[in-house]
């Protein structure tokens, strides 16, 4: 399998130095902060929005909502990260900063090696277009020839179990079908750094089985995995640190035991108020 062309990225600022390929470092969050607007009542009309314009002179129409507060962190190579926490903490929001996704309003994400992201499964994909053509889509996104592309094809078609409906326009394709493309086609770029969402929950239970076969492979290989899951117990067992979010800020990073004990105990949410 071939990698992304994402190397050495830096969020915020691409002329900062990025450290040489052999520190041991394969990313690092520093003192990351997302804020938000949220708006009282979004302007419907043109004329709403004059009126809405001068008003601000006197008063804000809208309030801000600190997603992030001041996150840092350092992931080894080879080592998996957990990020856990309640609905709202700030764990999608952090992981589309890891990925390049969202800028952040603060701070620096410096990645080393290739990365790539099982966040939001086909992102990119055109509907109108069957499975072979999105791949190459796909694939010269990434930086790849049509000849490195050709030769991932039958593989990817072949995981993601679409047979004769590899030149169906995607747009006819159950959230299975599409589910089991997106995957196949993330998973086949082979990336250093893996970001992963609750994504083994992709399809039936067959299928799920064959995508977990397939990251513990990607495990077994030392790469390096991020990821957010509910599932604490398959955290506790695999993740080599865990990062407890609550509220934009991180309230624990450490030990997986412990983390889950802290997020179940709950009293750290008090404690960050």
């Amino acid at each position: 399998m071939s990698t992304s062309a994402l190397k050495d990225r830096t969020n915020v600022d691409p002329r900062t130095a990025v450290a040489p390929q052999d520190n041991p470092i394969a990313l690092s969050a520093k003192n990351i902060s997302v804020q938000f607007r949220s708006y009282k009542k979004r302007p419907s009309t043109f004329k709403e929005s004059l009126i809405q314009s001068v008003k601000s002179r006197t008063f804000r129409h809208y309030s801000n909502f600190q997603a992030l507060d001041d996150v840092s962190f350092d992931i080894s190579k080879g080592k998996v990260f957990g990020i856990i926490g309640s609905n709202g903490a700030g764990k999608s929001t952090l992981l589309r900063v890891l990925s390049g996704v969202l800028p952040p309003t603060a701070g620096t994400v410096t990645v080393r090696g290739s990365l790539d992201s099982l966040i939001q499964l086909g992102a990119g994909f055109d509907t109108e277009l069957n499975a072979i053509e999105n791949i190459y889509l796909n694939g010269s996104l990434h930086g790849k020839s049509r000849e490195e592309i050709a030769e991932t094809i039958p593989s990817i078609i072949d995981f993601a179990e679409l047979g004769d409906f590899a030149t169906t326009p995607i747009k006819y394709y159950s959230s299975g079908m599409y589910a089991r493309l997106g995957f196949s086609v993330a998973v086949d770029r082979d990336p250093d750094i893996l970001i992963v969402d609750e994504i083994l929950a992709v399809g039936d239970e067959r299928f799920q089985e064959k995508s977990s076969d397939t990251f513990k492979q990607f495990l077994d290989r030392k790469k390096t995995v991020i990821m957010v899951s509910h599932n604490l117990k398959m955290l506790e067992d695999t993740a080599d640190t865990i990062a407890l979010l609550s509220k934009g800020k991180v309230a624990f990073l450490g030990n997986p035991s412990e983390a889950v004990e802290t997020y179940r105990n709950s009293d750290y949410q008090t404690a960050l108020s």
